[in-house]
């Protein structure tokens, strides 16, 4: 392997480093006052509590389909190793909505209390939050692939082993953008017609205990189950790249067949060095 077909996997490598260095930086920032603090600990563990219920219904699924998918490589030419795909792409799916989420329901606090100094402080927290989810969805997904990728190269049946790498990780997908979806739409229906109706409450009034639910659901359905559907479409759009040049002809270690890994790995780079360019202005109206 030349140093060129390395560069996906130092890319992985240095998105999640780069990710890990945000969320200490994120985390060392003050939370603000006592009030804050619950509020925020309060969203914190009702969307660990959920995703946590939500990921043990889901791991009965994965169990099974990896059953079957085992099942089948017996009786069919599918290899065994699409089951052990398959299982991967789930977990690594579901790590990345994890991430996003701890760190999505540990920076509003933090964001508000830094918009206080001012705005490009709250910005860069906010920002550097958003960049962690961001950071693990693309490294977690282009480490993932190009270890199935590197392992298998030589094997007959590598677009079937990497398409059950994709197909775990648009069950995590369906599951959390779906689960996540019907809660969040439920918690704010619910918050309304108890706040508005009922007792005359403002919206998002923290007064009224059903807007914890409804912020539990926004984090739910917005940062767990994004982070799942990109990690989805991220991997997938990967995995058709190479599987289209085997297709056409190209053999599996040609360099055609590893341009799409190659790609991704430069976006990378790319993404982590635009993160160093982000900025405020002092005036808005000229921000843009």
């Amino acid at each position: 392997m030349d140093w060129v077909g390395v560069i996906p996997l130092v890319a992985g490598i240095v998105a999640i480093l780069v990710a890990a260095y945000l969320t200490y930086f994120v985390s060392s920032k003050s939370a603000g006052n006592k009030r804050m603090k619950e509020l925020m600990n309060s969203i914190h563990r009702g969307a660990m509590t959920f995703l946590n219920e939500e990921y043990k219904i889901i791991s009965i699924f994965v169990v099974i389909v990896m059953a079957a998918l085992l099942l089948m490589s017996f009786y069919t030419d599918m290899p065994w190793q699409t089951a052990i795909s398959f299982l991967v792409g789930a977990i690594f799916s579901a790590l990345a909505g994890n991430i996003g989420m701890r760190i999505a329901t540990k920076s509003n606090a933090r964001a508000a209390e830094g918009v206080k100094k001012s705005f490009g402080n709250g910005l860069r927290i906010a920002f550097s939050s958003g960049a962690v989810m961001g950071l693990s969805v693309v490294g977690l997904g282009i480490i993932g692939v190009y270890i199935f990728y590197q392992a298998f190269i030589d094997h007959a049946s590598l677009s079937s082993i990497l398409f059950g790498f994709g197909f775990g990780a648009s069950s995590i997908a369906l599951f959390a953008r779906v689960g996540g979806g019907i809660y969040t739409k439920s918690a704010d229906v619910g918050a309304d017609i108890v706040g508005k109706v009922e007792a005359g409450i403002p919206e998002d009034d923290p007064r009224n205990p059903a807007v914890i639910a409804d912020n539990v659901g926004d984090n739910v359905g917005d940062v767990a189950g994004m982070g799942a559907d990109l990690f989805e479409s991220y991997v997938d759009s990967i995995i058709a790249s190479i599987t289209l040049a085997i297709l056409v002809g190209y053999a599996a270690t040609a360099s055609e067949t590893v341009y799409p890994l190659l790609i991704a790995g430069i976006g990378i780079f790319s993404s982590i060095i635009a993160l160093t360019f982000v900025r405020s202005e002092k005036n808005a109206y000229t921000a843009m």
